[in-house]
């Protein structure tokens, strides 16, 4: 059976380390937004990486359910603390992870 810690540490695998403008890592969590997380070119690539290893069709995700996604400035926190109000759902590790349980994609 597929884990939940399992498929997190697929997608750390294939997804490059964020980090502050510290350098300081920021690790991903299950419940990490990906799109907010991953670079635009990089997602796609371990999407379809995550569907041939778990065997999951991922062409059926619906990506406009899940876009656009606005991502925070490093500098934003300075000028506010209102919170982004984001138009599109969070697609995060978490739904990968009962996907891959399921044996096809669950959610849109």
């Amino acid at each position: 059976m597929v884990t939940d810690n399992e498929v997190l540490e697929f997608f750390r695998g294939e997804l490059s380390l964020a980090v502050t403008f510290t350098f300081k890592p920021i690790p991903i969590e299950l419940d990490t937004p990906l799109q907010g997380y991953a670079e635009w070119d990089e997602l796609p690539y371990a999407i379809e990486d995550f569907g041939e290893k778990y065997n999951v069709d991922v062409s059926v995700i619906d990506f406009e359910a899940y876009y656009p996604w606005e991502r925070e400035s490093v500098y934003r926190k300075w000028f506010t603390k209102e919170p982004i109000k984001q138009v599109s759902k969070p697609l995060t590790v978490r739904m990968f992870a009962e996907s891959a349980r399921a044996g096809h994609w669950l959610y849109d």
